[in-house]
């Protein structure tokens, strides 16, 4: 197939670029996308050598599929021209998740509302992706009726500038305020701001938590309120969830329903203390699931500790997971070659 990565020089897009190479996507043609200032620029992909080419280049080569990662304002405004020649987007922005006309999906959460008509798709935020594979099982069988969660984000969630103010700091070298991700040091601090303040009074982060859970688990009952923090780590993001269920639980259904699903690697014996952790994580597309236990504080509780990297399945893999699904359902037509 015909593949555009769209932002292929970014953070996210050269995780996309390896984590193609490594599930072994058949890419007969690969086209490499980014700014102006980024074309000519090489790129390495499964031995070969490609160049970067611009949005309106990419778009007359017409591939199959572009995945995007480089911005919402980016996808707002170049996702509907390749839609146009036929290409299927999958778009790793904020920019379409809760347009009511887009699908917001995990693949092994709700893939099968994808048809052929579907030429924007919505890859959700990392931070939820990896809550709602937990969840998504839980949700079917016992019903979810409220949801308390504390994010610990990594810094590269916010991208290479982060990354960079990371290293500076951890390596002791000045750095301006202009070329700080973040108002505050990051290395031996916790931030508890994610994204920008809204009138609430709470994050665009931790709502979309709240709003991007709903749609994928489409029910907007689940009462939720979220905490976002970002932390000094790089292996991925962490999640302590407090659940209410509708129905009644045992523990071992719960842990016997996370082992039985599909992109969920369960990690719980505290016994010989073993937990999800970020240091594990990093790399790998799973989602590692542990500290179950009941909250005996209130009816039907539970809590969980759920941990992913947050630029693989965060990010990267899944959005390359729903381009593997629509290859495998024959979901991809671009009108002329």
């Amino acid at each position: 197939m015909k593949i555009a990565v769209v932002g292929a020089t970014g953070l996210v897009g050269t995780v996309i670029l390896k984590t193609l190479e490594e599930r072994n996507f058949p890419v007969s043609e690969l086209i490499p996308v980014a700014s102006e200032k980024s074309v000519g620029k090489q790129i390495q992909f499964k031995d070969k050598s490609y160049s970067v080419v611009s949005m309106p280049t990419a778009i007359s080569m017409q591939p199959d599929i572009a995945i995007f990662s480089a911005g919402g304002n980016t996808s707002l405004e170049w996702a509907p021209k390749f839609a146009a020649v036929g290409t299927t987007v999958v778009d790793n922005s904020s920019a379409w998740r809760m347009d009511p006309s887009k699908k917001l999906v995990i693949p092994e959460i709700n893939a099968n509302i994808l048809t052929i008509e579907d030429k924007i798709i919505a890859n959700p935020n990392c931070s939820t992706i990896q809550m709602v594979m937990a969840l998504g099982p839980i949700h079917k069988k016992y019903g979810i009726k409220r949801l308390v969660i504390s994010t610990y984000q990594s810094y590269t969630g916010t991208g290479v500038k982060a990354v960079n103010q990371y290293d500076s700091e951890r390596n002791g070298i000045a750095i301006d305020q202009k070329d700080m991700a973040y108002q505050y040091p990051i290395f031996g601090n916790c931030i508890p701001h994610c994204d920008i303040f809204l009138e609430n009074n709470y994050t665009k982060e931790e709502m979309k938590l709240v709003h991007e859970t709903r749609k994928i688990l489409q029910d907007e009952s689940i009462k939720i309120t979220a905490t976002a923090v970002r932390v000094p780590v790089s292996g991925g993001h962490s999640e302590s969830i407090n659940v209410e269920l509708e129905r009644p639980f045992e523990i071992n259904d719960i842990k016997n329903l996370m082992s039985e699903s599909s992109g969920i690697v369960l990690q719980d014996d505290v016994h010989n203390n073993k937990y999800p952790m970020p240091l594990f994580a990093k790399d790998k597309d799973e989602v590692f699931v542990g500290r179950i236990r009941r909250d005996n504080s209130i009816e039907n509780g539970l809590n969980l500790w759920v941990v992913s990297d947050n630029l693989r399945k965060g990010a990267a893999t899944n959005a390359i997971q729903i381009a593997e699904y629509l290859a495998k359902h024959q979901l991809v037509s671009v009108t002329i070659k």
